[in-house]
């Protein structure tokens, strides 16, 4: 009998633990969840998009809705404030396009150089950055849609500081450095001098940013946008760990003052699951090097486009690609039977 009492015991002391343990699991659960929604509702404001109020010629422009089924297109902007006062919309010091499938799980990363000569609707032609300060988001939305073919329905600002945020609040990305950069910006008391070191370390915030800044060699933008493409790809996969996403209430908080977007609650939610569970299966410059035709316009250099057409296509082309997939082996059959195979590694689509 008194064993029977004693095992009685056992087992609903390990009820009892059960209980607690689940109990707490679904508690941290509906905290981190909350959490999240509240950290998410911080960041969108989708009034944004509207045409500024003091501009009263300036026509509407429209913002495609997702549906949730077809593919989605998220305008990226990286915005250089230096010099820029309160309430002025800063430069687009990068511009990149994320594209993602919502069937085939498949991600493309464009990133359009900056110095482009495109039209800017209402406004003639121009250097595509300037969108951004002509007409804000909703302008510079449809001009890069424009020059790509595709519907672009949300964007994501930052700036330079919320950029290091980030990196340092995921505790800095290990990269490969692929050369030492070195380069004295003067402006801002040396606060973005550049400084770094050839080889594979843990760059934080401060050296993230100076990585993905620095375009002083014989490409410039060219091997800049390159190199943002990459860095962009190794924080993609490292937001995706399982320690991040236990986080990122914590990530979210850290880079909400610096963050404008136009995306809503529940549509962040179902591109977070998105996002998850996609690859990026490849990155792209804008346009690539056999559609660029150097021009100069009032005496300066700009990038012109020998034809917009074929880039558009290229654009298509791009998103049916996954560089991720190995080439397919090839094999020969020699006179004497005996067959040999040879497999050649696929290359990614972006160019320097």
């Amino acid at each position: 009998m008194p064993k029977q009492t004693n095992k009685k015991k056992r087992w609903k002391w390990l009820y009892i633990s059960l209980a607690v343990i689940l109990g707490a699991a679904a508690a941290f659960i509906i905290y981190w969840s909350v959490g999240i929604y509240n950290a998410l509702d911080n960041f969108s404001d989708p009034e944004e998009t509207k045409t500024p109020v003091d501009n009263v010629e300036a026509t509407p422009v429209p913002i495609p809705e997702w549906e949730g089924k077809e593919r989605v297109n998220i305008l990226l902007l990286g915005g250089d404030a230096r010099g820029v006062d309160e309430g002025e919309a800063a430069r687009s010091d990068s511009i990149l396009v994320a594209s993602f499938d919502p069937v085939t799980k498949k991600a493309h990363l464009f990133s359009v150089l900056r110095d482009t000569y495109v039209n800017i609707e209402g406004h003639g032609r121009g250097r595509i950055n300037t969108a951004l300060t002509l007409g804000e988001y909703p302008l510079a939305m449809k001009t890069v849609g424009d020059l790509l073919g595709l519907d672009i329905q949300y964007y994501v600002y930052t700036d330079f500081e919320g950029f290091k945020k980030l990196i340092d609040t995921i505790g800095g990305i290990y990269f490969d450095v692929e050369k030492d950069m070195h380069y004295t910006d003067n402006a801002d008391g040396n606060r973005y001098d550049i400084d770094l070191k050839k080889g594979y370390q843990l760059l934080d915030g401060d050296k993230a940013l100076q990585y993905v800044r620095f375009r002083h060699d014989a490409m410039s933008d060219f091997t800049r946008t390159e190199r943002q493409r990459n860095f962009l790809q190794a924080v993609s996969k490292e937001l995706q760990s399982t320690w991040n996403i236990i986080n990122m209430k914590k990530i979210l908080d850290s880079v909400q003052p610096y963050v404008k977007m136009n995306i809503s609650v529940p549509d962040m939610l179902k591109l977070g699951q998105l996002g998850v569970k996609s690859h990026v299966a490849s990155t792209t410059q804008i346009p690539p090097m056999e559609l660029i035709a150097e021009d100069r316009v009032g005496g300066a250099s700009v990038i012109g486009i020998s034809d917009e057409d074929e880039l558009r296509a290229f654009v298509q082309m791009t998103l049916e690609q996954d560089d991720t997939v190995p080439t397919p082996t090839e094999s020969t059959t020699p006179v004497d039977g005996a067959t040999s195979s040879s497999s050649s590694n696929s290359n990614s689509s972006s160019k320097e």
